[in-house]
């Protein structure tokens, strides 16, 4: 049978049951408390609540965030709410406890420190209105934890249930609750009463005749028919001993005689009568708890009242003690011999605190005694006399009869082996003439074993701003409050405060002024031994304070003291450290932010002290909702700001490092208080970086988070007071500003909008554009006759939505009144008025929604009154039944389209038309199954036979677009000068790609603007062209500035070996074309059907050979760029630079390689210089592979055609494939060859089908031979027979090397290409340093790492110590992690279906320890990774690859080429990281053991039988590893 063995367990249990909500106090949210763990196991198993019937609502709050206001919310609103919390939390709530008190809320209270708790917690908030319960054992925390709960519904008033958990480790297991009597005490089916919230403070804690009134359920019957939760409770009555026997505790029932033996029958159970409303005293109180003991010991035969007396009936001494261990007094009383002084001594516990019934503390003590002990366990005495002996003083004072002697005693620890010592020492004093009062008994610190104190630990992420203090000051960094730094005894709680710190840099600026003093009297006085201290201290005296000379002559008068060996030069060097202006810091989370003035935060503030702040905000933005109006914080940023005296900033390390920078220099150089208020947003404090930065980035984009800086006194210097920093929401945070300032006299004058106001605008705002999207559609349609028919379409990739825009034309053109809208445009109330609604939706990821279809259908899902029964419908879904190919997965093919359909049929809604299901997999794609559906809904809506039908426009393709766009222009030049929007037309989004440039969105922000009412995060990707990856170190100091000033702050260096720029938003389109321009480079044909940016080896060991290849790259490159001058004319023209027009409107433009429509789709060139292969040559659609003459300077080049990496997942007429060899041309005519390749695949390319469009598909189709002879009749001329070669590897060698010219070169790792700031590490600052002083070539490699190259001897020494000062020349990873790479994919790239370079890194690292284990680590594996499987970085050449499938989700393929020589196969479908690691770690360790002789990982796993080889591109689908269910879905 299930059994309890905690303390915690057995709280939380009845918690769990007796509550609507549960607030779980906890250390921090990564941490569990002694409840926490259970109360998530059950909220996890969504086990049912006793009184709410369904999984009560657990609130983990940390216990430093004012934890106890998340209670008030929900009791007001009256929720059944309990709190689980350890004791120090209390004194800290004390101003929300007496709000509470007057609410139904019990406070399960676990006392601490846990091995030696004190009850000063307890006593400390006796007087705040709360009912309190003690529990001393495990089965009494059972009792009464569902005492207190059924006291609190009774009452109407807040109980706190309080026990030592370590008083009850040697409890012996109890059974589970019993349900029926949780429910009988509960009185289920009845309204708990509701506290008197005017009532006067504090009216159950004495018996003072107060009366505040409350709703009181009589007699209840609780025989309620609540279904049975079988994971929590046994439902089963556990009767306990007779009545006759039971004493006061379980642990002592075998011992202890007990004076409770009360006849009080309940009458709980037996009738049920009205509720009336009756005023409440402490006896009133003490009625209802009677009633409920009585209803326990009816039900289990344990008995419970106010106090317990055991011991003898004539005792004339008694201990009263409160404390964590009675039972081992009453132990050692019983073993008493009669000639101790303490033989038959009584003890009197409480059970009921609160109110304090002195006469029922009187009338349990038997009579004869005399005197009386109270052992008190408070280490924190406010008063000369304890809180317990007063009680005890008042009681027998007020009470009939002779008062007994009464001592207090404050109660230490004491060891089992030392109790009779200390009962002796308690009785010869109590027994004395003249006993004295407040005697300490036994050790006051408690044990000398104890357990530590759980450390206030900073989560991993808050040291990201930690480090960058670190960085920017060093060796003068002070953080007055550092986390485990030692105080002299100080708890780390104390510790860490802002009083604390506070008044520790008092402290130490005044120990600084005296030490300046002394310097300054040394100077006059002269003890030193030679003149030299003298004239270095009076120089630094000077300067002292001014910190960066100050520094500076710190170490000169180190030196000088050093030496001079003086006495006082001595005394000076043992405080040296004050030598230093220090940067002086007070660190602080969001708890700082509940109460400014009580926190310190005020008083560091208005003391004008020159001391900096840094406060750390971590609530995550899309938390922000559900966070109750009571809880929202004060604004300490404007709180500061209205001071007028600190320098403020508002600052977020995940959004904008430089601005994080900025801030704390300005900071540290204001002369006065300094706030650095900064955004680090978590839900656990184990939250991964990634989540961070999501939530970051949704904050700052929609101004819940605005980043800015004020200085007080920026106007002396010339500079405005405020600084926005946050770019993107300039404009919309102006709009704010003027809204907020229109609504500021409503808000005070109601201050109960204030919290709600600006939380509800969003979603006022997207009702409003639903309804009026809605309304101007309906009135379009007012003149129109036929029919209504609404069609909701869900897309994600475009196809759902022109198959609902193409229904809606038809439709129109049948005589129906059509409505095309995207499902989360619709406004839901609306549709039950409906009479034709037809719902087209796409499937996304696993088996969900489109994101703008989310929402509606969450709408219709959860709606509980959504009546449809007048509604006609049909629906019909897009999806691929081969794309989970597993069994178990299959129910994700088309679910959505499915689910819909169920449930509009669900609520009452009529079928038009069976759902229709469209396949990726039949002939004709989707359109196969539409081409089924459609007829039929013509002929049920009675429109199938209309005569005279318009012929139907072909839909636009790539093709159109280009022919139509007068050579790349399009309305581009328009597009830009829209400021309406951040978006360019989608036609010009194609177009603008031969430009360099993509349209994106930031798909981490999508949602939330969407709710907000706000277009996408519109930005714009720029790549350059940059030939075989060379740049002169001007050129990356130039691509670092368009990156910080009008980008996202990084670069990323890409698996074409050229720079990209990412969240360029439109306005600053051209600026950065033009910058990139003024730095002699282009962005032209890097994107679009043209040829793009030529790869070529890098090669730092042999730069002649490097030279002689990129010279043919270049010449290649320039030999194929498109002649349109467009882009002149669009990005680098200004207003005055007008290109003239001819022959009317239009510009004469020729292309004599592309013509109007250039290529079918994208083309790609690479260069390779055997034996590496680091450019993947055979992934391209011509592969170049350089051939040596004998004099080691480059004859020419063995040529690959066809070769391609781009699929579509399922689509088995897509593949990758490797370039098919066409034979040698010498070097000089290479550019030549290139050409009329292109020009055979321009004429022969599939232009009608962009999924076959690549020259791969033409070559296979053609095949080789064929091609080959077309080329050769353009050329004029024959291939010759290719030479040999071999490759090596595809990899780059890290490290320095030397050429054979003599010259240096130096690569460096590059995680994914990704070129940025970090707190710990400063990649992107470091290298633009190197590029001051670099004299040679920054070389960007295809596997997105970066190399200096051509570095003298003697610049050695300046390059290297720059390397190092930035961690930039670490290049000591595992062979695994330096051999991936990945592509962008999320959140930028539209394509991405899965994460990929903010997801490998962390992928690879949970390997590598299984690497480390089995002897791997300096092994070279290629992995690589996508987030779709257009395969931007490649990865079916890789030995082991994860192409994204759905969010979370990868395909995952085996046995590529260590060389790049060979394609791999899919291994394995649709995997999560728990099977990733369960295949890749003994897969890594078999490798490890039973691997060949410089056997490579992916021919190993050929070897084995993992996987089979891919022996050509047509056979990429065939034989994998795992084989599809071709189970009906």
């Amino acid at each position: 049978m299930a059994s309890i063995i905690t303390a915690g367990e057995a709280a939380a249990r009845i918690s769990y049951l007796s509550s609507d909500v549960v607030v779980s106090v906890q250390p921090s949210l990564a941490a569990d408390s002694e409840f926490s763990k259970h109360l998530r196991t059950f909220a996890q198993k969504k086990v049912p609540s006793v009184v709410a019937k369904t999984a009560p609502e657990v609130l983990p709050v940390r216990e430093n965030v004012d934890p106890l206001l998340s209670a008030l919310g929900p009791a007001r609103n009256g929720k059944a709410v309990s709190v689980t919390s350890p004791s120090h939390v209390l004194v800290q709530s004390v101003p929300h406890l007496y709000q509470l008190a007057q609410c139904p809320v019990v406070m399960h209270v676990s006392l601490q420190p846990s091995r030696y708790p004190d009850y000063s917690d307890i006593t400390s908030i006796r007087q705040s209105g709360f009912v309190m319960l003690q529990s001393e054992s495990l089965q009494e925390v059972q009792d009464m934890a569902l005492a207190a709960h059924a006291l609190a519904r009774r009452s109407g008033k807040g109980v706190i249930h309080f026990f030592s958990s370590a008083n009850m480790e040697a409890d012996d297991p109890i059974p589970l609750e019993q349900l029926d009597l949780v429910r009988q005490l509960l009185d289920v089916g009845v309204a708990p009463a509701s506290g008197d919230s005017t009532a006067p403070d504090g009216g159950l804690y004495a018996e003072d005749g107060r009366t505040p009134s409350t709703t009181l359920p009589h007699n209840q019957n609780s025989a309620t028919g609540v279904t049975h939760p079988t994971e929590i409770g046994n439902g089963a009555a556990q009767k306990g001993p007779e009545a006759g026997s039971v004493t006061a505790s379980s642990a002592e029932s075998s011992r202890r005689e007990s004076s409770d033996d009360s006849g009080r029958v309940s009458s709980l159970a037996t009738s049920v009568e009205s509720i009336e409303t009756r005023p409440i005293t402490s006896d009133g109180i003490y009625n209802l708890v009677s009633q409920i003991w009585d209803a326990i010991r009816t039900s289990t035969g344990r008995s419970y009242d106010a106090f317990t007396y055991s011991g003898p009936a004539d005792a004339e001494n008694a201990l009263f003690i409160f404390g964590s261990d009675p039972v081992m007094f009453a132990q050692a009383i019983d073993r008493a011999n009669s000639s101790d002084l303490y033989a038959k001594a009584g003890i009197l516990t409480t059970r009921l605190y609160r109110p304090w019934l002195g006469s029922k503390a009187a009338a349990t003590l038997p009579r004869t005694v005399k005197r009386i002990s109270v052992l008190e366990q408070i280490r924190r005495k406010t008063t000369k006399w304890g809180p317990l002996l007063l009680d005890l003083l008042m009681s027998f004072k007020t009470a009939a009869g002779t008062t007994p002697v009464i001592i207090g005693y404050k109660l230490g620890y004491i060891e089992p082996a030392t109790i009779q010592q200390a009962l002796r020492g308690i009785f010869q004093n109590l027994l004395s003439e003249a006993p004295i009062q407040n005697l300490e008994i036994g050790r006051p610190d408690g044990p000398t074993t104890r357990a530590p104190e759980p450390p206030l630990m900073r989560p991993e992420l808050e040291n990201a701003y930690l480090k960058i203090l670190d960085q920017l000051f060093g060796d003068r960094l002070y953080i007055a409050n550092q986390l485990q730094s030692s105080h002299a005894g100080i708890s780390s709680r104390l510790s860490a405060s802002p009083e604390y710190g506070f008044g520790s840099l008092i402290a130490r600026s005044q120990r600084r002024q005296d030490f300046i003093s002394k310097v300054q009297a040394a100077i006059k006085s002269h003890p030193f031994t030679t003149d030299a201290p003298r004239n270095w201290l009076s120089k630094w005296a000077l300067q002292a304070d001014d910190s960066k000379k100050a520094n500076c002559l710190a170490p000169e008068v180190v030196s000088r003291l050093s030496v001079d060996g003086s006495p006082l030069a001595n005394e000076l060097l043992s405080a040296r450290s004050m030598l230093l202006k220090e940067s002086q810091w007070l660190i602080g989370s969001n708890s700082w932010a509940y109460d400014l003035g009580n926190s310190g935060v005020h008083h560091v503030i208005a003391s004008g002290a020159n001391v900096n702040m840094l406060i750390i905000e971590s609530q995550p933005y899309s938390e922000r909702a559900a966070t109750d109006a009571v809880r929202r914080k004060k604004d300490i940023g404007l709180y500061a700001m209205n001071f007028g005296n600190a320098y403020v900033a508002s600052v977020a390390v995940y959004s904008s490092y430089t601005q994080v920078l900025s801030a704390m220099i300005e900071a540290d150089k204001f002369n006065g208080p300094s706030v650095v208020v900064a955004y680090l947003p978590y839900s656990r404090e184990d939250d991964s970086p990634l989540t961070a930065l999501q939530e970051t980035k949704k904050a700052v984009d929609i101004g819940y988070w605005p980043l800015y800086r004020w200085d007080p006194n920026g106007g002396e210097h010339g500079e405005p007071n405020f600084k926005l920093d946050s770019e993107r929401i300039r404009r919309e945070l102006e709009e704010f500003l003027k809204r907020d300032n229109y609504m500021t006299q409503v808000m005070k004058r109601h201050p109960d909008l204030a919290s709600n106001l600006s939380g509800s605008y969003g979603s006022e705002v997207r009702a409003l554009q639903k309804r009026k999207a809605k309304d101007a559609y309906n009135e379009l349609l007012e003149g129109l006759y036929g029919a209504p028919m609404t069609i909701l379409f869900a897309s994600d990739n475009g196809n759902a939505e022109g198959l609902a825009k193409r229904l809606g034309n038809r439709g129109k053109a049948r005589g129906l009144k059509t409505m095309v809208m995207a499902m989360d445009d619709y406004p839901i109330e609306d549709l039950s008025t409906e009479e034709n609604v037809i719902m087209i939706t796409s499937t996304a990821g696993q088996g969900e929604f489109p994101q703008n279809g989310r929402a509606f259908w969450e709408a219709v899902k959860n709606s509980t009154d959504l009546e449809l029964s007048g509604v006609n419908f049909s629906v019909f879904g897009l999806g691929d039944s081969h794309y989970w190919p597993r069994k178990e997965d299959k129910i994700y093919y088309n679910k959505p389209g499915k689910d819909l359909y169920a449930r509009i049929l669900a609520l009452g809604g009529k079928s038009l038309v069976e759902c229709g299901l469209g396949d990726d997999q039949d002939p004709d794609a989707f359109q196969t199954g539409y081409a089924e559906w459609e007829p039929k809904l013509w002929k049920v809506l009675g429109v199938d036979k209309v005569a005279d039908l318009p012929e139907e426009p072909p839909p636009l393709t790539n093709e159109d677009i280009k022919a139509a766009s007068n050579y790349l222009r399009g309305t581009i030049a328009e597009g830009l000068r829209d400021e309406t929007t951040g978006a360019i037309s989608a036609s010009d989004q194609q177009l603008t790609k031969f430009h360099g440039t993509y349209m994106q969105d930031d798909r981490d922000l999508r949602d939330e603007r969407k709710a907000q009412g706000l277009e996408p995060a519109y930005a714009f990707m720029i790549r350059c062209r940059l030939p075989g990856g060379v740049a002169t170190p001007s050129q990356w100091i130039q691509m670092d500035d368009i990156s910080t000033n009008l980008g996202n702050e990084t670069m990323k260096l890409t698996t074409r070996q050229t720079f990209q720029f990412h969240g360029v938003v439109k306005g600053k389109l051209r600026p950065a074309m033009q910058a990139i321009n003024r730095a002699l480079m282009t962005t032209i044909a890097a994107c679009g059907d043209v040829n793009r940016n030529v790869m070529c080896s890098s090669l730092p060991q042999h730069s002649k050979s490097h030279a002689d290849v990129w010279a043919v790259a270049k010449k290649i490159s320039d030999h194929l760029l498109p002649s349109t001058t467009a882009y002149h004319e669009i990005w680098l023209t200004d207003e005055n630079d007008k290109k003239t027009q001819v022959a009317g409107d239009a510009v004469v433009d020729h292309e004599p390689l592309y013509g109007p429509t250039y290529l079918p789709r994208k083309f790609k060139i690479s260069m390779a210089i055997p034996p590496y292969n680091d450019t993947d040559v055979y992934a391209h659609d011509i592969g170049l592979i350089a051939i040596k003459a004998s004099d080691g300077r480059l004859d020419g080049f063995n040529i690959l055609v066809g070769g391609g990496m781009g699929v579509t997942h399922n689509n088995k007429k897509t593949y990758p494939r490797t370039g098919s060899m066409m034979g040698f041309v010498p070097a000089g005519k290479a550019h030549i060859v290139c050409e009329k390749i292109m020009l055979v695949q321009r004429d022969h390319g599939d232009r009608k089908n962009r999924k076959h469009a690549r020259l791969k598909y033409t070559v296979d189709d053609m095949g080789l031979d064929v091609f080959r002879s077309k080329v050769e009749d353009l050329w004029g001329e024959k291939f010759e027979s290719p030479r040999l070669f071999h490759f090596d590897s595809n990899i780059d060698t890290f490290g320095w090397q030397r050429d054979e010219e003599g010259l240096n070169h130096f690569t460096m790792f590059i995680e994914n290409g990704r070129v940025e700031d970090t707190a710990s590490f400063p990649m992107k600052t470091g290298l633009r340093e190197i590029a001051k002083v670099h004299k040679g070539e920054f070389r960007l490699t295809a596997n997105q790492h970066l190399i200096l190259s051509n570095v003298s001897d003697g610049d050695l020494p300046i390059i290297k110590e720059l390397l190092a000062k930035y961690k930039l020349d670490n290049t000591n990873f595992s062979g695994l992690r330096l051999s991936s790479s990945a592509c962008v994919a999320f959140p930028t790239c539209g394509l991405a279906m899965a994460e990929s370079e903010r997801y490998l890194p962390e992928l690879i690292t949970k390997l590598e320890e299984v690497v480390e284990e089995s002897g791997l680590r300096q092994d070279s594996i290629v992995m690589r990774m996508t987030g779709c499987p257009n395969g931007c970085a490649r990865p079916w050449l890789a030995e082991v690859a994860f192409v994204g499938k759905a969010y979370g989700a990868y395909n995952m393929y085996l046995g590529g080429g260590y060389h790049g020589q060979r394609l791999n196969k899919l291994y394995r479908s649709s995997i999560k990281e728990e099977e990733i690691l369960s295949i890749m770690k003994p897969l890594l360790k078999q490798y490890a053991l039973e691997r060949n002789e410089g056997e490579r990982f992916g021919d190993f796993c050929i070897r084995i039988g993992m996987i089979k080889p891919t022996t050509e591109g047509k056979t990429f689908h065939e034989d994998t590893a795992e084989v599809e269910s071709d189970e009906e879905v």
